[in-house]
């Protein structure tokens, strides 16, 4: 079963239904058109927003295939603008002692947990400094240092354009990533040997988790990411070769901060937005889709 087949409501339905279909061309649509215009969960504090009252509006399907209201993304787009305006502000607010507490709950919870360890290969972020996300260096560590005939197979992000595309570039070290702008870490192209790296799309087996960044998440598996669009048209993507190839679908598990678990209902979502099947914060493990739960057992 598929990363979004395992969400029983009507909005999820129909994204399920949306994302199968041609969303490159429309990501880039809507882009103009804003321009323009663990077992055990613990309560986490939520930041709340006017945007709660909300309702999730969708693009409404017509005899074409998708039908996208300017106004109704426009909405959505501002929404989005504004929640990520109060995420980033919690986040700098963040007492440094209390960041370090939750980066190493959150990456000791993955490194021990079942679902990381049965995995044989990996996509991961490099998490940054400069952008506030929740560290990885040692899940990173943990599967870097694995003796080879034991190791993960693991691929980093690489930026390409400014148009969302993005790649995923196998590495076997840290020596293998270069610094970019403001300071983020990405795989060069060739390796030490000047050998193309392997990339993820061009792999001959497929992934089984994806680890992911984000500004904000709810426990209903919505993620706002920072209005790039790389993560979402990357897994689309990633999902629609996956079922060419009749692959099982990988686990996307997101790491957030405790600031950062918004309540349901508060992100606004599109079309275009992937759902996550599970979250780590620093209370535990929380599973999502039917994916996720069975992966706990």
């Amino acid at each position: 079963m598929g990363a979004i087949d395992c969400y029983p409501n009507s909005k999820l339905k129909l994204q399920s239904m949306f994302l199968h279909r041609k969303s490159t061309n429309l990501i880039s649509k809507a882009k103009e058109v804003a321009l323009v215009a663990h077992p055990h969960v613990m309560p986490s504090p939520t930041i709340r927003s006017s945007a709660a009252n909300l309702t999730r509006t969708m693009a409404a399907i017509n005899k074409d295939g998708i039908g996208v209201d300017p106004h109704e993304l426009d909405a959505i787009f501002e929404q989005k603008r504004s929640l990520r305006s109060k995420v980033r502000k919690a986040l700098k607010n963040m007492d440094p002692i209390l960041r370090s507490q939750e980066d190493n709950a959150i990456e000791n919870i993955v490194v021990e947990s079942s679902w990381f360890k049965a995995s044989k290969s990996l996509c991961a972020y490099v998490s940054s400094p400069a952008l506030l996300e929740v560290g990885t260096s040692r899940i990173i560590s943990e599967v870097l240092s694995s003796s080879a005939k034991e190791r993960k197979k693991l691929y980093v992000p690489r930026v390409e354009d400014r148009n969302s595309n993005m790649k995923m570039l196998m590495i076997s070290s840290v020596k293998d990533l270069i610094e970019k702008s403001m300071n983020i870490l990405e795989p060069a192209l060739v390796d030490s040997d000047g050998n193309q790296r392997e990339d993820v799309m061009q792999a001959s087996d497929p992934v089984d988790l994806f680890i992911v960044p984000g500004l904000a998440f709810d426990k209903s598996g919505s993620r706002l990411g920072r209005s790039g669009g790389y993560y979402d048209l990357f897994l689309k993507n990633y999902q629609e070769l996956t079922k060419k190839k009749r692959w099982k679908q990988p686990l996307l598990v997101a790491l957030s901060y405790s600031v950062q678990i918004i309540e349901d209902g508060v992100i606004p979502v599109t079309p275009f937005d992937i759902p996550m099947d599970a979250l780590v914060s620093p209370a535990g493990f929380i599973p999502i889709s039917g994916a996720a739960l069975r992966r706990c057992e």
